[in-house]
């Protein structure tokens, strides 16, 4: 799964010009004004934080979006709210099934810039949060589905997405291993050749299945992970900065390290 990322907007300022161009930096940073709300050292997705993303529509233009997929068929906020926290995670197997997300899947199809993301792991009765980032990149595109929903009573417009996951690699396997969980999962990472190729039109089967042929785990050696402080609860960290540093726990280490 995928519930917690690392994003801060000195990153998204530097991905907005190296995609875009200056001026796409420059409408970037008066919709992230004032700064320290969207510098998310760790975005909690259950908080519903605006992240940015690049969507297929406007590839190279820097959009702020709800972290939460709210459908367009909801009818109202009261229902769009009660799906908000099923729809952080799609997942890639049946994205072009699922009721949800099926038309996003075909149609609205967007990449999210994150310097890592969060995943707990279980040991004995407790669970520690880790750190997972890649060994050679500062950033990496997630593959994400997005929505425009409009609320008939305010007429109000709200931008929202998803990010779709796959099975988890070996890495994955050794920290997602929540016994309630349906199995070890990873967000889908994209090679930078295949940001593109995301956000590229459907037009028939082929195309669909190209799509499909990016859901695929990123491989293992190609990542690293350290545990962090607790980020949730009375002593969590929350988004503060150094959310993502290393923090060894005496117990990991000794008996239950990571490879």
């Amino acid at each position: 799964m995928c519930y917690g990322v690392k994003a801060r907007t000195e990153m998204s300022l530097r991905i907005a010009k190296s995609r875009g161009n200056k001026e796409a930096a420059e409408k970037l940073a008066k919709l992230l004004d004032p700064f320290p709300e969207f510098d998310l050292h760790y975005g909690n997705g259950f908080t519903h934080p605006k992240l940015v993303v690049y969507t297929d529509a406007e590839p190279r233009e820097p959009q702020l979006a709800l972290w939460g997929l709210i459908p367009a068929w909801v009818k109202d906020d009261v229902q769009g709210k009660q799906l908000w926290n099923q729809t952080l995670n799609a997942r890639g197997e049946s994205i072009f099934e699922k009721p949800a997300f099926r038309n996003s899947a075909q149609k609205k199809r967007c990449i999210v810039f994150v310097e890592g993301f969060y995943e707990h792991h279980h040991f004995g009765k407790k669970t520690y949060p880790y750190f997972i980032h890649l060994k050679d990149r500062p950033q990496f595109a997630l593959a994400g589905l997005w929505e425009e929903w409009k609320d008939k009573e305010s007429g109000e417009s709200k931008h929202t997405f998803s990010i779709v996951t796959t099975e988890g690699n070996e890495l994955m396997k050794r920290i997602h291993n929540n016994p309630k969980a349906d199995g070890p999962r990873m967000p889908v990472i994209l090679s930078e050749a295949d940001e593109d190729r995301w956000l590229a039109p459907i037009n028939n089967t082929s195309d669909e299945e190209a799509i499909k042929a990016l859901i695929k785990p990123f491989p293992a050696d190609a990542m690293v992970a350290h545990s962090v402080r607790p980020l949730l609860g009375k002593g969590g960290t929350g988004n503060a900065e150094g959310a993502s540093d290393p923090f060894e726990y005496p117990e990991l280490l000794l008996a239950d390290p990571l490879p």
